[in-house]
């Protein structure tokens, strides 16, 4: 399976370097290769390496970019400046505050990262049209063709998620795109999906791995819909049900065993993975989220090649890492907590302002702008294998089969049906705790209302406790943070629970309902006058 993942792996850059277009912010086309559409020797050449385009840019969309937006602007995560630096002119800080502005390095890499996978994705669908790639009879051009128009409307899902209104461009022969509304691009998105996903193929095979087989595609729409009310104003719970069956009925996939499988560092052959994003530290780099979290003294625990970044960066905040049960393992398997031992048994030692003394990594922040060079819990769910250099070579799970069962769940409790709710988020649950008996929850414990102590933060304590109304269904808002803590879900739950542009946490106090969506980044606009900038921006 490493093998088969390597080789994915090197097609994926060996080609996705000739034929990547670089979008600029007007999305006009430039080309950074000698090796083109017209010199390419398509004849001999792997129709699954060029096709490998289409996935490419996924590998670029973690640090600051689309995972590290969706974690810090969200009441999970906090980047909060040290001793060590992390300032950066108010980068990490403008996410926690909600002061974000179309300059941000965030929105402008979130936008050029989807729209090269857009237009690459286009690419290579006008290639296959016009008959240029040497496909096997084996595979149909149906398929593939279908493979990568679900590949594009997952990009045009990201898009229309962050951005709402967005350009629509389905070819390669562009100039000036004009702005199409985020209702438009939705119903693009399902009618793509819709009409593709009976030509996929349904194995789930090695040759499958971090492609778009139909479980992939049926995950990729049981996500939009559950998000439906968000987009549109119109629910769609009866159509996240029909897909979530549909994968469940297939039997293609089961959770793990244990929770911290499905994030191994070799974890490529998860039966939980239903659709990844395959790194490899020394031929596909860009999962570096150890770096960024993690004190460089931790280099010396783990037997890392690597060294972290200062005293690092990314971390739980209090308020949310207080709503898990003590009792429920993915607590700690998602956050790296306590005294830090190195690997001789001494204790790791601080260099900032607990220079000298033993590194303790404790819960509490004293706000979201400025911490100790040990304050907050790290990053522990993706593992860190002695070696690590800067990237991992764990894939990430972009779609896992315990999201499948978490939204099945929602749905039912939002249909009325708590008592199949709990018995999905129960068998989720069941891994996580040694006790069965505090794994099982009932319909009465999704209703309830969350957990999470929301309030404004100054010196470790709530001063203002900011909104206090109840949010409904809380108690299936907080299961979904216990188990995709750090996985980048959490905005858009946050969304679509009615939470993100209302509560306090940390430093953060609400600034407007219209940061629900993301600015058009500010050079787009300024180089494209067919676009508009969202309203308040």
């Amino acid at each position: 399976m490493k093998y088969l993942k390597n080789l994915l792996i090197i097609k994926i850059v060996l080609i996705a370097s000739l034929l990547t277009v670089s979008c600029d912010n007007s999305l006009q086309e430039r080309v950074f290769s000698d090796v083109t559409e017209e010199n390419l020797d398509f004849e001999n050449t792997d129709y699954r390496s060029v096709i490998a385009a289409a996935y490419s840019p996924l590998r670029s969309i973690w640090y600051n970019n689309y995972y590290l937006a969706q974690l810090t602007s969200s009441d999970e995560i906090v980047q909060p400046a040290n001793g060590s630096g992390w300032d950066d002119g108010g980068v990490f800080r403008r996410m926690h505050l909600h002061t974000w502005t179309a300059q941000q390095a965030h929105v402008n890499n979130m936008w050029n990262s989807f729209y090269n996978g857009v237009m690459n994705t286009n690419r290579v669908i006008e290639q296959v049209e016009k008959g240029l790639l040497n496909i096997p009879t084996s595979t149909s051009s149906e398929s593939v063709l279908a493979e990568l128009r679900v590949a594009r409307a997952l990009y045009y899902w990201l898009i229309l998620d962050n951005f709402g209104d967005a350009p629509l461009v389905t070819s390669t022969a562009i100039e000036l795109p004009s702005s199409t509304s985020r209702v438009e691009i939705y119903n693009f998105v399902i009618d793509e999906i819709n009409s593709s996903i009976s030509f996929l193929k349904s194995d789930n095979s090695p040759e499958m791995y971090g492609r778009f087989n139909r479980w992939a595609a049926e995950a990729l729409l049981a996500n939009i819909y559950l998000n439906a009310e968000v987009y549109t104003g119109t629910s769609q719970w009866e159509n996240v049900i029909m897909h979530a069956d549909n994968i469940i009925n297939s039997g293609q996939y089961q959770l793990e065993t244990t929770f911290k499988n499905t994030f191994r560092a070799d974890n490529e052959g998860s039966p939980e993975i239903i659709f990844s994003i395959p790194f490899d530290q020394s031929l596909a780099g860009g999962f570096n989220i150890h770096m960024w979290s993690w004190h460089a003294a931790l280099r010396d625990v783990f037997q890392m090649q690597a060294t972290p970044w200062g005293a690092g960066s990314a971390q739980g905040v209090a308020q949310f890492v207080n709503t898990f049960d003590e009792n429920d393992g993915r607590l700690y398997d998602s956050f790296l907590a306590g005294p830090q031992i190195a690997s001789d048994g001494s204790p790791v030692l601080g260099a900032y302002d607990k220079s000298g003394e033993p590194l303790d990594f404790t819960r509490e922040q004293p706000d979201g702008v400025f911490s100790g060079e040990d304050e907050g819990y790290r990053q522990f769910k993706f593992e860190v294998e002695p070696g690590a250099e800067g990237n991992l070579n764990n894939d990430f799970p972009f779609f896992r089969y315990a999201q499948v069962l978490m939204m099945k769940a929602e749905a039912s409790l939002r249909m009325g049906n708590s008592n199949e709710a709990a018995a999905l988020v129960t068998q989720v649950r069941m891994r996580a705790f040694d006790n069965q008996a505090d794994a099982t929850i009932n319909g009465a414990d999704l209703l309830a209302d969350s957990v999470y102590e929301y309030g404004y933060v100054e010196n470790y304590e709530i001063v203002d406790p900011g909104d206090q109304s109840s949010i409904e269904f809380g108690g299936m808002f907080d299961e979904l943070g216990y188990e995709f803590a750090w996985e980048g879900h959490r905005r858009r739950d946050m969304i679509r629970f009615g939470v993100f542009t209302t509560k306090s946490w940390l430093s953060h106090r609400p600034n407007g309902e219209y940061r629900v969506v993301f600015p058009i980044p500010q050079n787009a606009v300024d180089t494209n006058p067919n676009l508009n900038q969202n309203p308040n921006y």
